[in-house]
């Protein structure tokens, strides 16, 4: 339909042209709900899944309402954790490419703050950030928000569930009372309705409901004691054909069994959770992204800021308590309208958790016997790809083309060979086909990247 096109809401030509080049053609339903109204600039309070295409929402408008010329912080974007702060940041310097020289920063904790207040001291147009970082600089008096037109809250429940709601309501009192302020959530609790309450003017509600999210997500819930569900699981996963697949355990514990299950099996699965350091943590989301893994085993809070494209399934191993929970975790498949699959492992003792779910979703579950799987034989196949990881990054002028380049000048390395690049302050990573992982190793390791030689290693 014509009416959920980009080119019919008043954006820059240039800027509907980079949406072009990026795939952006047709706008999701949150998009084409809240962008007119966004970009009349009214306040805006949205509840819709991870992968609704928010992001692209919220990027967009503030990219309309930056001054180029003035560099100061006109944007501001809150985000519960380090990994979404990352993809947010990244998502909007994709969408600012039809902009010259504007400066997209990533403040969040786990990193050292010295390197955060050089890059401020240059000018940045737009901070995403973690409330706590966010604070200490505004505690240094490193970071202005004076001049902030526009303040976003993405996943707003999960900061507060977090307990940043005094980081928030801080962070606030910086700017100017005349802002716009955009706040995105998956869930309506109250907290939320009071925290809009106390930061916005008159916002406007939009809600894509869960039913509409998942009508192209294929859900089945299969009966399973705690028991029976190591063999379940290993049924399932070979009726995906080695596709990939988020595997959701509610404890730590949980994961590193099935973990430990899966790797006697012959599977090479990344095992995420709350001991990790943040290093750890980045590499293991950045090998799941790129294909390097085809198995992710989390729980909900480890999970936090996971933004996969093309992701095949999710596996819940462990039913969540709570309906909205489930609604989040099946939205990281079947992402911007493409389908998916979620499959679900439940007790004879958990009907309840079946019964709020149904009603959440206002739709009958289908439920299989696990006798209806098959059992495989083989060894499961290898991911197609291999990570390689680059010691510079951003703060060394690294860009994703400097890799490519250094990969596949003088024909050395074939571009369709070389998968996705993944570019931090100090370290960087690219995916190879494992074929021609080696010949890459060898061939970053003997060369230089924009003049430097760096070092390299296999994830």
């Amino acid at each position: 339909m014509t009416d959920s096109l980009f080119s019919t809401l008043p954006l820059p030509e240039p800027l509907l042209d980079n949406l072009q080049s990026l795939g952006f053609a047709a706008m999701t339903p949150i998009q084409q709900e809240s962008l007119p109204v966004i970009l009349a600039g009214q306040d805006v309070i949205a509840k819709a899944k991870t992968g609704s295409g928010k992001t692209l929402a919220f990027a967009i408008n503030l990219l309309t309402r930056i001054h180029p010329e003035d560099f100061c912080c006109q944007g501001l974007v809150l985000c519960p954790t380090r990994e979404l702060a990352t993809q947010v940041a990244s998502e909007t310097r994709r969408v600012a490419r039809y902009l010259p020289n504007i400066k997209v920063v990533t403040l969040c904790g786990g990193q050292p703050i010295g390197p955060q207040i050089g890059s401020l001291a240059h000018g940045a147009h737009i901070v995403v950030g973690t409330p706590g970082r966010i604070q200490d600089h505004l505690r240094k008096g490193t970071l202005s928000l004076k001049k902030v037109n526009t303040l976003v809250l993405d996943e707003a429940d999960r900061m507060l569930d977090m307990g940043f709601i005094n980081s928030i309501n801080t962070i606030v009192s910086y700017t100017h009372s005349q802002r716009q302020t955009l706040l995105y959530s998956a869930t309506y609790p109250t907290s939320i309705r009071g925290l809009s309450q106390h930061i916005q003017k008159r916002p406007v509600e939009v809600t894509i409901s869960a039913t509409d999210q998942h009508t192209h997500i294929d859900q089945q819930f299969y009966l399973a004691e705690n028991n029976d569900k190591p063999e379940v699981l290993l049924k399932l996963l070979g009726d995906l054909h080695d596709s990939s697949a988020v595997i959701f355990c509610n404890t730590k514990k949980t994961c590193k069994d099935v973990g430990t299950v899966l790797f006697e099996q012959g599977y090479k699965p990344l095992v995420l959770h709350g001991d990790l350091a943040q290093k750890e943590r980045d590499q293991m989301l950045v090998r799941f992204a790129n294909r390097s893994s085809r198995l992710l085993i989390a729980t909900d809070v480890a999970a936090r800021g996971l933004d996969i494209d093309d992701l095949a399934a999710v596996i819940n191993y462990d039913l969540s308590r709570d309906p909205e929970i489930h609604v989040h975790r099946i939205g990281r498949t079947g992402r911007a309208g493409k389908s998916g699959k979620a499959l679900s492992l439940y007790t004879s003792r958990e009907q309840y958790k079946l019964d709020a779910i149904s009603d959440y979703l206002q739709c009958a579950l289908t439920r299989l016997s696990p006798d209806t799987l098959k059992k495989h034989t083989g060894n499961p196949e290898p991911a197609p790809m291999v990570t390689l990881c680059i010691d510079g990054g951003r703060k060394h002028k690294v860009r994703p083309g400097d890799i490519l380049g250094a990969l596949t000048g003088e024909g050395a390395i074939a571009g369709d060979q070389v998968g996705k690049i993944t570019v931090f302050d100090f370290v960087a990573y690219v995916a190879i086909t494992r074929e021609y992982a080696r010949r890459a190793l060898q061939r970053l390791e003997k060369g230089k990247i924009k003049g430097r030689q760096f070092k390299v290693r296999r994830l």
